[in-house]
């Protein structure tokens, strides 16, 4: 690999002005410029980033710290990543990402995203959670996506998954269903009990008996989904012996409610017609397959790396909380 010492050789150069084209190029006249900048494309030379950390030479491009707890393994959260990158470059910021498949065993993965002195790190997790923040990451300058702490105050940009649970649900109740049948996340989920929560309190507040409406929750898994699909099978099955005794069917999110068109569908019955749905998450690379299409809501991934990668570009000192709204997005379904 080409070293600063092999562009300064080449342009017949001191390293002092090959430092200075990389860093500081206005303060060159361009020929010189131009014969720098010539040795540094024939030797791809690549400035080492890192070492300026561990010097403290703040001149070059600063960096932001992704350490990504299975976001990066999955396709749910795939715009959250592409968010904070995108921000990241159009600020002329640098990322990288380290993958953590294990909160239990992180300590490889931290030391690998501290070797790196970023300016700034964000923790993503796949899925709303909150998180035990490894020790070596306190005190530092952290921003929390997508997932909250009780490990110390820290800046958390999360969805407002309980007002856009609320607002789908208050249009379930406009459209004049009567008998919902409700197959939430697990109740060990923070999305699955907040939206049980908010789904519940929309259905009070229209003057509604929680009696009549049917309440599930699934036991999701990640490493199986299959007991998932199963468990959603297992409850229409039962609500559907002859014909559904339900009018809409409220899902925890779009697997599920991909799983229900293919039960309901398999049994001869139509949507909206006979059953409505009602997904959760906006799932990328899904919306196109369900037909006719689901009314769902956004989950705002794209908006939470966003603010989170702007939040320490910017130097924001907030501390709290951030709730994102999360749209109801009116489809063909309900």
């Amino acid at each position: 690999m080409a070293s600063l010492k092999d562009v300064a050789r080449l342009a017949s150069v001191s390293l002092m002005t090959v430092s200075r084209a990389i860093n500081n190029p206005e303060k060159l006249n361009k020929d010189t410029y131009k014969k720098v900048k010539k040795a540094i494309e024939e030797l791809n030379y690549v400035p080492d980033l890192s070492a300026r950390k561990i010097r403290g030479d703040n001149s070059g491009p600063y960096a932001i710290g992704v350490l990504a707890l299975e976001t990066a393994t999955t396709p749910f959260s795939v715009e959250l990543l592409q968010a904070i990158e995108k921000t990241a470059q159009q600020h002329g910021w640098n990322t990288f990402i380290v993958n953590l498949f294990d909160d239990k065993d992180a300590d490889h993965a931290i030391n690998t995203l501290l070797s790196y002195r970023p300016n700034g790190i964000i923790y993503t997790t796949m899925g709303l959670r909150k998180v035990q923040l490894p020790d070596k990451l306190l005190g530092k300058n952290v921003v929390l996506a997508n997932c909250i702490s009780d490990s110390e105050q820290l800046a958390c940009y999360i969805p407002d998954d309980y007002a856009g649970q609320y607002q789908a649900m208050q249009n379930v109740i406009n459209k004049g269903y009567q008998k919902p049948l409700c197959i939430y996340l697990s109740e060990n989920t923070l999305a699955g009990k907040i939206r049980r929560k908010a789904a519940e309190q929309a259905w009070l507040d229209a003057g509604n008996d929680l009696n009549d409406m049917k309440s599930y929750h699934t036991s999701m898994s990640p490493e199986n989904l299959a007991l998932e699909y199963m468990m959603t099978i297992e409850i229409l099955a039962k609500h559907c012996i002859n014909k559904p005794d339900f009018d809409v069917l409220v899902c925890g999110n779009d697997r599920i409610a991909f799983v229900a068109y293919q039960f309901l569908l398999g049994r001869g019955f139509h949507i909206p017609e006979d059953v409505a749905v009602l997904g959760y998450d906006n799932m990328v690379g899904t919306g196109e397959l369900f037909y006719p299409s689901l009314t769902t809501v956004q989950l705002p991934h794209y908006e939470i790396g966003e603010k989170a990668a702007l939040h320490i570009i910017n130097s924001e000192n907030d501390k709290t909380i951030t709730q994102i709204p999360s749209p109801y997005l009116a489809r063909e379904s309900l």
